[in-house]
């Protein structure tokens, strides 16, 4: 006899027999109880959860001799011809093949006959959203207003790619995602009809990973028990579906957050030695220390055993939210810098040292205040010796046309790096995120430019403001047009990048930004204000680099 797979051979033949999905199946038996079964159902839900099965059994239901408070025997002639699919009466068609106008047509046609031996001619239509326009045209007509032996059950996963005129022609029913507990139940059920014996642990791990599927679950559990052993375990399954061990995700974050950079290396040579794709691992990482996130702030994460709960609960009351916030950030840079390299090993080893080395350590906020003061103190210091030291005619470019801003737009740059490279880096200021998340974050962020000695990107954005275009995305408008000098230095993968990092931490979750060649609204007795490339080079001068511009 031929292997049938599980989730086809505990296919529930009953409502009772399906999981969850309580609200539909009394519906139903309902409208089965009352002879008021409708000419066309449109069952919508993710994957594995019942809407085959149900449509199915509705089959059944309205075409059953000796139907039981609305479900099907099971045992009659038709009921058994139905189960076996020697019934032409209930047609099962894969829109997702058989998409085409001539294959609804051809429906069209048959529903013109009587049925063969049952009361009612069935069609169910899976995938329905895959029809072509045509098709959905041809079906139009025949789906409002059916002959009264007909009944349709369409079954698809994307109810938004049907036109309206099919919604508004259909019983609609959504199907929710089945519940762990459920799943966890029904996979018990299946353990023990098979002789399988298997942990709870394990059976909740499963039902995490199917994602309230059923179908999804049972095919992990089927992959456990192909290798000839009875039991099931929670190492077992990792091991199946590719979830790389716990320890080394635990001990590599637990190193980023002691700023153990010793461990850290250790740890990261046992994960490059064993071969795991870095990729993958970067990800485990992440999604470990968003659960760390969410365990602080007290919510409940499945997956977890006791043991592994309680290593994160430790973690998670060492760290503060900034801090594992920054680390997200931080971890997801990385993995776009590994998936572009093709140095993903030190790419990966230095990212995950950086993290230990640039975190922040005990004490820093109160050592952070008294640095900015005195690095306040230190720019104007410099500016002011070099100013002195140099004749302002040696300092000055003059700004004619595009090809004299691109020939002396580098010589400009290295003019203001050379100013404030006497300044200690390791003076410079830590982002004052608690600053940042006021309503007006922007003055701060451009203020916090200077304060890191990114003058040009200052003199750039002082003349500008921030709105919100999305949920996703920071535009950047500006007083006028920018000209090709400005658009190019603000437009730098790394300018742009820093730009963004810091609008990220200033909202909380990422962000990208966009510049806007848009004037800023003004008040009705607001002054007038220049160009923004004038602003932007006096800005510069006030700084003490002397430019001398050309407007044509």
């Amino acid at each position: 006899m031929a292997y049938t797979a599980l989730y086809r051979t505990f296919r529930p033949k009953t409502f009772e027999e399906v999981v969850g999905q309580d609200h539909i199946k009394t519906t139903l038996k309902n409208q089965i109880k009352s002879g008021r079964v409708g000419h066309a159902y449109l069952l919508n839900g993710t994957r594995g959860t019942g809407k085959t099965s149900i449509a199915k059994i509705l089959a059944r239901a309205v075409n059953c001799e000796n139907p039981k408070d609305g479900e099907p025997c099971n045992e009659c002639e038709i009921c058994k011809a139905i189960l076996d699919g020697s019934l032409t009466d209930v047609v099962e068609m894969d829109a997702a093949s058989n998409n085409s106008v001539e294959d609804i047509r051809e429906i069209r046609n048959e529903v013109n006959f009587l049925p063969t031996r049952a009361k009612y001619r069935v069609y169910i239509i899976d995938e329905a959203h895959m029809l072509t326009p045509g098709a959905f045209n041809a079906l139009l007509k025949t789906l409002e207003e059916p002959p009264e032996h007909v009944k349709f059950i369409l079954a698809t996963t994307e109810p938004q790619k049907l036109p309206i005129t099919i919604l508004s022609r259909c019983q609609r029913f959504d199907f929710k995602r089945i519940s762990n507990q459920d799943i966890v139940k029904r996979l018990e059920l299946v353990c023990d009809k098979n002789n399988v014996k298997a942990d709870e642990d394990a059976l909740n791990l499963i039902a995490v990973l199917s994602e309230g599927a059923m179908r999804d679950a049972l095919s992990i559990l089927e992959r456990c028990m192909q290798d000839g052993d009875n039991n099931i375990s929670i190492d077992k399954i990792k091991d199946l579906v590719g979830i790389p061990n716990l320890i080394y995700i635990h001990n590599i974050t637990e190193a980023i957050i002691e700023n153990n950079v010793e461990k850290a290396i250790q740890e990261t040579e046992k994960v490059i030695n064993e071969g795991k794709d870095l990729t993958n691992f970067l990800w485990e990482i992440i999604k470990y220390v968003k659960d760390i996130l969410v365990t602080k702030i007290g919510k409940k994460i499945e997956l977890y055993n006791n043991e592994e709960l309680e290593k994160i609960k430790n973690l998670a009351d060492r760290v503060s939210k900034d801090r594992l916030m920054n680390i997200i950030f931080e971890l997801s840079a990385m993995e776009n810098r590994v998936k572009q390299s093709t140095q993903k090993t030190i790419i990966f080893e230095t990212g995950i040292i950086n993290l230990c080395v640039n975190q922040e350590t005990k004490g820093l906020e109160e050592r952070v205040k008294a640095l900015e003061n005195k690095l306040q103190g230190e720019i104007t210091t410099n500016i002011e010796f070099k100013q002195k030291e140099k004749p302002a005619s040696n300092m000055k470019t003059e700004v004619k046309k595009q090809e004299d801003v691109n020939e002396n737009s580098p010589k400009l740059e290295k003019k203001v790096e050379e100013t404030i490279a006497n300044i200690p880096k390791e003076d410079k200021p830590s982002i004052d995120t608690q600053g940042l998340k006021s309503q007006d974050f922007w003055p701060n962020i451009v203020q916090q430019l200077k304060k890191d000695g990114k003058v040009m990107l200052y003199a750039n954005l002082i003349n500008s403001r921030a709105v919100e275009l999305n949920d996703m995305t920071i535009g950047i408008e500006f007083s006028n047009k920018l000209n090709e000098f400005s658009r190019q230095l603000l437009e730098k993968n790394e300018n742009k990048t820093e730009i963004e990092r810091l609008v990220s931490i200033a909202c909380g979750k990422q962000m990208q930004i966009k510049y806007i060649d848009k004037p800023v609204t003004k008040a009705k007795n607001e002054p007038k204000v220049e160009k923004s490339s004038k602003s932007s080079l006096d800005e510069l001068q006030k700084l003490g680099i002397d430019i001398n511009y050309i407007d044509e």
